[in-house]
Protein backbone atom coordinates (compact mmCIF):
# COMPACT_ATOMS: atom_id res chain seq x y z
CA UNK A 1 0.00 0.00 0.00
CA UNK A 2 1.35 3.54 -1.25
CA UNK A 3 2.13 5.55 1.91
CA UNK A 4 -0.98 7.94 2.73
CA UNK A 5 -0.80 11.78 2.85
CA UNK A 6 -2.93 13.85 5.42
CA UNK A 7 -3.21 17.27 5.12
CA UNK A 8 -3.65 19.64 8.18
CA UNK A 9 -5.88 22.25 7.91
CA UNK A 10 -5.04 25.65 10.14
CA UNK A 11 -8.62 27.07 10.23
CA UNK A 12 -10.44 25.80 13.66
CA UNK A 13 -13.88 24.39 13.30
CA UNK A 14 -16.94 24.14 15.18
CA UNK A 15 -19.65 21.43 15.32
CA UNK A 16 -23.05 22.44 15.64
CA UNK A 17 -26.58 20.72 16.52
CA UNK A 18 -29.73 21.52 15.68
CA UNK A 19 -33.54 20.55 15.31
CA UNK A 20 -33.89 18.60 12.01
CA UNK A 21 -36.08 21.41 10.73
CA UNK A 22 -34.31 24.67 11.55
CA UNK A 23 -33.25 26.85 8.39
CA UNK A 24 -29.53 27.05 7.74
CA UNK A 25 -28.06 30.48 8.25
CA UNK A 26 -26.94 31.62 4.68
CA UNK A 27 -23.91 33.00 5.93
CA UNK A 28 -22.71 29.09 6.24
CA UNK A 29 -22.95 29.09 2.27
CA UNK A 30 -20.40 31.65 2.00
CA UNK A 31 -17.61 29.86 3.88
CA UNK A 32 -14.81 27.79 1.91
CA UNK A 33 -15.05 24.92 3.75
CA UNK A 34 -18.73 23.49 5.45
CA UNK A 35 -20.26 20.36 6.07
CA UNK A 36 -24.18 20.03 6.38
CA UNK A 37 -25.93 16.39 7.50
CA UNK A 38 -29.30 16.14 8.17
CA UNK A 39 -31.20 12.85 9.21
CA UNK A 40 -34.94 13.19 10.22
CA UNK A 41 -33.81 13.30 14.22
CA UNK A 42 -30.85 16.51 13.30
CA UNK A 43 -29.31 18.69 11.43
CA UNK A 44 -25.10 18.66 11.70
CA UNK A 45 -23.33 21.84 10.47
CA UNK A 46 -19.48 22.23 10.58
CA UNK A 47 -18.17 25.68 10.12
CA UNK A 48 -14.92 27.76 10.83
CA UNK A 49 -14.82 28.09 14.60
CA UNK A 50 -15.27 32.13 13.95
CA UNK A 51 -19.00 32.24 12.36
CA UNK A 52 -21.60 31.93 15.13
CA UNK A 53 -24.36 29.60 14.77
CA UNK A 54 -27.95 29.86 17.00
CA UNK A 55 -27.20 26.13 18.02
CA UNK A 56 -28.44 23.93 20.26
CA UNK A 57 -25.29 22.64 21.34
CA UNK A 58 -21.75 23.32 20.17
CA UNK A 59 -18.01 21.85 20.17
CA UNK A 60 -15.57 24.15 19.21
CA UNK A 61 -11.97 23.94 18.62
CA UNK A 62 -11.96 21.15 16.11
CA UNK A 63 -8.88 20.32 13.92
CA UNK A 64 -9.26 18.86 10.68
CA UNK A 65 -7.00 16.01 8.57
CA UNK A 66 -8.02 15.82 5.14
CA UNK A 67 -7.20 12.52 3.27
CA UNK A 68 -4.83 13.60 -0.23
CA UNK A 69 -7.26 12.34 -2.47
CA UNK A 70 -8.76 12.12 -5.01
CA UNK A 71 -9.91 8.46 -3.24
CA UNK A 72 -11.91 6.50 -5.45
CA UNK A 73 -15.05 4.07 -4.17
CA UNK A 74 -12.92 1.03 -5.05
CA UNK A 75 -9.95 1.94 -2.08
CA UNK A 76 -11.31 0.60 1.04
CA UNK A 77 -10.58 0.53 4.70
CA UNK A 78 -9.05 4.18 4.89
CA UNK A 79 -11.08 5.88 6.98
CA UNK A 80 -11.14 2.89 9.44
CA UNK A 81 -7.11 2.81 9.46
CA UNK A 82 -6.57 6.08 10.21
CA UNK A 83 -9.68 5.92 12.94
CA UNK A 84 -8.27 3.01 14.29
CA UNK A 85 -4.64 4.69 14.52
CA UNK A 86 -6.10 7.41 16.58
CA UNK A 87 -8.13 5.19 18.21
CA UNK A 88 -5.63 3.18 19.58
CA UNK A 89 -3.69 6.57 20.82
CA UNK A 90 -7.18 7.32 22.76
CA UNK A 91 -7.90 10.41 20.45
CA UNK A 92 -11.85 10.80 19.46
CA UNK A 93 -12.51 12.13 16.13
CA UNK A 94 -15.50 13.32 14.13
CA UNK A 95 -14.91 12.14 10.50
CA UNK A 96 -16.73 13.44 7.40
CA UNK A 97 -16.90 11.93 3.91
CA UNK A 98 -17.08 13.74 0.69
CA UNK A 99 -17.81 12.13 -2.81
CA UNK A 100 -13.35 12.27 -3.61
CA UNK A 101 -11.85 12.14 0.25
CA UNK A 102 -12.27 12.01 3.67
CA UNK A 103 -11.98 14.38 6.38
CA UNK A 104 -10.88 13.52 10.24
CA UNK A 105 -11.80 16.48 12.46
CA UNK A 106 -9.62 16.22 15.95
CA UNK A 107 -9.65 17.99 19.15
CA UNK A 108 -6.81 20.76 19.03
CA UNK A 109 -5.07 19.94 21.88
CA UNK A 110 -5.14 16.44 20.57
CA UNK A 111 -3.62 17.55 17.41
CA UNK A 112 -0.23 16.94 17.94
CA UNK A 113 -0.51 13.60 19.31
CA UNK A 114 -2.98 12.60 16.63
CA UNK A 115 0.12 13.70 14.59
CA UNK A 116 2.74 11.25 16.33
CA UNK A 117 0.31 8.80 16.03
CA UNK A 118 -0.35 9.02 12.68
CA UNK A 119 3.10 9.26 11.80
CA UNK A 120 4.28 6.31 13.84
CA UNK A 121 1.32 4.37 11.35
CA UNK A 122 3.72 5.43 8.63
CA UNK A 123 1.49 8.41 7.32
CA UNK A 124 2.95 11.35 5.91
CA UNK A 125 1.61 14.79 7.51
CA UNK A 126 1.92 18.07 6.02
CA UNK A 127 0.21 21.61 6.55
CA UNK A 128 -2.89 22.08 4.24
CA UNK A 129 -1.95 24.51 0.91
CA UNK A 130 -5.09 26.00 0.38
Amino acid sequence: MARMTLAVHQQLYSIHSFAPDTPIDPVVFSQQMYFIGKTKDELSIVVPSDISLDSLEQEDDWRCFEVMGPLGFSMTGILSRVSGALSDAGISIFAISTFDTDYILVKKEKLQDAINALSRKSYKIVEYDS
